[in-house]
């Protein structure tokens, strides 16, 4: 890889700190490859995880969510092959990832392995182009599964792109390929997801969407990195898993619903808060209080978001903090997402939310995605961010807080012509 010729490409995706050593990870990545495919054209294929900045729980019901894609990603070198069969490698795996492509229905016994995302993803280009192919590729992730950073959306889009940059000339659009990689994890891995987590790794930067259209929902760049706001960005692994959660989860966007249908909508974006304060004996009758809560929480946190992206875009970081800091109390008290109903033991979010604001009072903290289980975010300021790493890490273990950084762009490609193969391959 020629020195110095790329460090511009990754400076804007990792930053300054991390050029050297994300050469040396690309770099291993296409000896590895050169080595399975001698001679091979190979390119390499990008995907940011993602970070929810706010509209927690709110995508699903057609609302709007500030989200920004994050440097922890997944990276695969590919390089094209005659038949409509992929293979990944991995040091994650301790077999490649092999699937089959003359098949594009699901198979039940994939769901939740990513041969389903391969799959789902070759079965809506093909849906989308006509075109069924294949590839082989090396693949490494630092978007890794349980980090609460969607790194199921980020491998998703990243197979739906070396698709649309090997063989359809990138003629898909990113949303394009959001949609594409959101209908895989729903139909083929079996993730009861929104649109959120893929649409802000394949646009990337912090971006604001509305939903209201949820096929086709509005795109605003933001731009804002945190670089110079005097405070850091992470989020706290807790623990749990959210293997049996999914009906926790479920149960968020059907009480919404319900609540919303005692008023004569489908979803909460059709409710306004005037009609719902005018009716809440009506909806806790009908729906129960929980919903009720649910779809007051949804009202509010839509139009905070709003709000938040606002004071991004005109440089109010201390006035988007207080809003960050009140959405993180909504969750807990009217979405009620920060602990499961059914578990006293096991409730690592609040207990990371307590432990925050001891260990740094500046420090402004929310659950992170889904909730219930998994990772809370805190914003913390740059003099203290060492302290509250070790702090943390004490009570919910090393490498537990991952410290991001937000902005970098979305999906992307390096094709053969930026590359120089190392001598001897």
């Amino acid at each position: 890889m020629d020195s110095g010729r790329l460090d511009k490409h990754f400076v804007t995706l990792y930053g300054h700190l991390q050029v050297a050593v994300q050469k040396r990870r690309y770099l291993g990545l296409l000896e590895l490859l050169a080595k399975e495919r001698p001679g091979a054209e190979i390119m390499f294929v990008n995907a940011p995880g993602r970070t929810e900045l706010g509209g927690n729980h709110t995508d699903h019901n057609h609302g709007c969510v500030l989200a920004a894609a994050v440097d922890l990603d997944c990276v695969a070198a590919v390089t094209p092959v005659e038949t409509p069969n992929v293979t990944l490698f991995s040091k994650d795996y301790s077999n490649p990832i092999s699937v089959d492509l003359h098949d594009l229905e699901p198979h039940p016994e994939e769901r939740g392995k990513p041969e389903a995302l391969v799959r789902g993803v070759a079965a809506a280009f093909y849906k989308h182009t006509g075109i069924r192919c294949g590839f082989v590729g090396y693949i490494d992730a630092t978007c890794q599964p349980g980090t609460g950073l969607s790194s199921s959306a980020a491998f998703s889009v990243l197979a739906g792109s070396v698709f649309n940059f090997l063989f359809y000339n990138s003629a898909l659009s990113v949303q394009d390929l959001a949609v594409m990689a959101r209908d895989a994890e729903n139909d083929f891995f079996g993730k009861p997801c929104g649109l959120m987590d893929q649409m802000a790794s394949s646009v990337g930067n912090t971006i604001f969407i509305d939903f209201g259209n949820p096929e086709k929902p509005a795109v605003e760049q933001i731009g804002h990195t945190l670089e110079e706001t005097g405070y850091r960005l992470a989020v706290i692994d807790t623990g749990g898993s959210h293997v049996t959660l999914t009906s926790e989860y479920a149960a968020i966007p059907e009480e919404m619903c319900a609540a919303a249908n005692v008023l004569g909508q489908d979803f909460a974006r059709g409710v306004s808060l005037d009609t719902f304060l005018g009716s809440v004996n009506e909806i806790r009758n009908q729906a129960g209080d929980r919903a009720a809560l649910r779809l007051l929480h949804f009202l509010e946190e839509n139009e905070r978001v709003k709000t938040m992206a606002n004071h991004l875009k005109n440089g109010k970081f201390s006035e988007y903090l207080e809003y960050v800091d009140a959405s993180g109390t909504s969750s807990c008290c009217l979405l009620q997402n920060c602990a499961t109903a059914t578990s006293s033991r096991n409730q690592g979010i609040l207990l990371a939310l307590a432990m925050s604001r001891r260990i740094c009072a500046r420090a402004v903290c929310r659950v992170h995605g889904g909730g219930f289980a998994g990772t809370m975010q805190a914003y913390v300021p740059n003099e203290e961010f060492d302290n509250y790493i070790s702090s943390m890490e004490q009570i919910f273990g090393t490498g537990s807080v991952i410290a991001i950084r937000i902005g970098r762009p979305g999906v992307c490609g390096l094709s053969y012509s930026d590359l120089i193969l190392p001598q001897g391959n």
